[in-house]
């Protein structure tokens, strides 16, 4: 039996060579896109035999996935494009990333590279992303005042939110142009306006295994009073970030509820911008969590090398080793066709799209069902791939 695939094989994949070619009405606007994976050089040596890449057309969401051979090779057919691949694969139990935005095919085959980067799963993931606001039904027109981000341990032990750090990346927005070279983005994040961090001494502010933490971006107030499509985020175990001093803006940032605790304001080591209140793109932004290593928050961004000019602009970047990062989630503008990555592959090799604005939806990791059953807490799926890792939810876990 062995003997007889052997000889069938070769044969039925020349009838599928052959139907491709003589009887493909659009064999001519195919064309051969050549990739090869590039490892590390710490890790040069492990196989990359069978890796599945996805390939996905910027301009109509079309996909397409290959696999690598044994020389971590991809050869694939694809229409004329403009493409994005992105893989998150497991290589003799590491776990590595890879994406390469920006790869034309257009009349002619044509070759790219994809860097594999080394990355590693967290204690505290980004479990939840709503930024895009709701109608104010039933009143005339939007709201965009009400947005959060959810954080979740997912382990079987406490951590603690103590001095963790959450900002987002420059541009604002995944469409925006960008100053910053890919060879830049793999090694630092440029972190835009502010960094928000959990005050503490250390053990002040504990996550159990599976449980959830909100961070209100903007108001912690009841926004569903007002707004029945929006959400209540006047929580006593609820933060926000809040700081009228540097963010003056009291429609964005009004003063917190009733039921938010004090010790619930996150703190505000930095703010690099000039806005009156915190810009926190509404389709797309870019989101990490991370904590200093080696020195506190307050020493690091002292130095001068670390906090620069943005080039052409007046705004300061923080320069943050993409090592820090706990965790990260990129976030394309469903509206736009030129979506670009902001983000390390090493911290997320994809990303999850929010298809439109002011209709409530949100941002959501996927739940690993039968890990969650066999270990009795809410364990979450973290590849450090937000294309495969996220959905977008049709409303806000927190809307009642």
């Amino acid at each position: 039996m062995r003997r007889l695939i052997l000889f069938i094989l070769p044969i039925l994949l020349m009838c599928a060579c052959l139907d491709l070619e003589n009887e493909n009405p659009y064999s001519s606007d195919l064309h051969t896109l050549k990739v090869r994976l590039l490892l590390p050089d710490d890790f040069s040596s492990l196989p990359l035999d069978s890796i599945a890449v996805e390939f996905k057309d910027n301009a109509n969401g079309a996909v397409f996935n290959g696999i690598s051979d044994p020389e971590g090779v991809i050869e694939i057919l694809l229409p004329n494009g403009i493409y994005s691949a992105t893989l998150a694969a497991m290589i003799d139990y590491e776990r590595f990333n890879g994406s390469a935005g920006g790869i034309v095919v257009d009349g002619k085959d044509c070759c790219a590279d994809i860097n594999l980067l080394h990355s590693r799963t967290g204690d505290i993931l980004i479990k939840e992303i709503y930024c895009g606001g709701c109608m104010k039904l039933p009143a005339q027109g939007t709201y965009n005042q009400d947005s959060y981000v959810m954080l979740h341990n997912n382990t079987d032990h406490t951590v603690y939110l103590d001095s963790l750090c959450f900002a987002t990346l420059d541009p604002y927005n995944s469409n925006a142009s960008t100053v910053w070279t890919a060879n830049q983005i793999s090694q630092f994040a440029p972190l835009i306006q502010a960094i928000w961090q959990f005050p503490g001494n250390g053990t002040q502010y504990p996550l159990e295994s599976g449980k959830d933490a909100v961070i209100s971006i903007y108001g912690a107030i009841d926004h569903s009073a007002q707004y029945p499509l929006s959400v209540n985020l006047n929580r006593p175990d609820y933060f926000v970030c809040y700081n009228p001093t540097l963010f003056t803006n009291t429609s964005y940032h009004p003063a917190p509820g009733d039921s938010i605790r004090q010790d619930h304001i996150l703190d505000l080591p930095i703010k690099m911008g000039k806005a009156n209140a915190f810009t926190f793109s509404m389709n797309s932004p870019a989101v990490v969590i991370f904590r200093t290593q080696g020195c506190p928050l307050s020493e690091f961004i002292s130095k001068s090398e670390n906090v620069i000019q943005k080039p052409g602009s007046d705004d300061r970047i923080v320069c943050l080793p993409n090592d820090w990062i706990m965790d990260g989630v990129e976030v394309f503008n469903g509206q736009q066709t030129n979506n670009k990555k902001r983000m390390s592959a090493s911290v997320d090799a994809g990303y999850v799209t929010l298809t439109n604005v002011h209709e409530s939806k949100t941002l959501m990791r996927k739940v690993n069902a039968p890990r969650s059953e066999a270990l009795g807490y809410e364990v979450l799926i973290d590849t450090n791939n937000s294309s495969t890792d996220f959905y977008e939810r049709q409303t806000q876990s927190l809307h009642e």
